[in-house]
């Protein structure tokens, strides 16, 4: 089984003050290892052990709801955490400036997307920045543990994403979403999503 729970990659508190170190303790040890400790349950002994989740997520639909709930909510999180970082924010450069530029008309039109995306999420969910077949740039939010690249997604292969489960904020934000939102763009690790952009285009 090739699924791994993975090290966060800085400490509880190195997203202060923008999100707090008690809500990535909860939010990674209790969270996110439950999706995955559920993942592993759902799976074992079953061809889906073996297959890599992109995949998995092809066919996300013919599967259970336990895959699918857990698998995303694994892989979800798995992207979020390594997305961030504590010398985040700025704006994005090279390629990926200029595929923001070409896809948004700048940086502030691709903020401003997003923001919306994720403020009028209804519920629980995510919203995303992902890369297309034609390698421009498109947001979308999905509801739950879903995301684009499943058969019930927005399509894409996902680059960069935010939480917006009232756990990923309301220990600090309460019911202030939007303030949330805007405090992520502080956290974020522009290098990671290149990165993730530049695999995105090479299919």
């Amino acid at each position: 089984m090739s699924f791994k729970f993975e090290d966060l990659p800085y400490s509880y508190d190195a997203l202060e003050p923008y999100i707090d170190a008690r809500t990535m303790e909860i939010h990674y040890s209790k969270h996110h290892r439950a999706y995955y400790d559920k993942f592993m349950a759902a799976i074992e002994g079953t061809e889906l052990a073996d297959m890599a989740i992109e995949d998995i997520f092809k066919n996300i639909s013919g599967y259970s709801a336990a895959v699918r709930n857990n698998g995303g909510g694994y892989y979800n999180h798995t992207l979020f955490w390594n997305i961030m970082g504590p010398n985040g924010g700025g704006a994005p450069i090279g390629d990926l400036g200029e595929a923001i530029n070409k896809s948004f008309g700048s940086f502030d039109a691709l903020k401003t997307e997003f923001n919306n995306a994720a403020a009028t999420r209804f519920g629980s969910g995510w919203a995303w920045l992902c890369v297309h077949d034609d390698k421009s740039l498109k947001v979308c939010s999905t509801a739950n543990q879903d995301n684009p690249m499943m058969d019930t997604g927005c399509g894409g292969t996902p680059i960069m994403a935010i939480d917006v489960w009232e756990h990923a904020y309301y220990l600090k934000y309460q019911n202030r979403r939007p303030d949330y939102i805007d405090a992520f763009w502080n956290v974020i690790n522009w290098d990671a999503v290149a990165k993730n952009y530049s695999k995105g285009i090479q299919g």
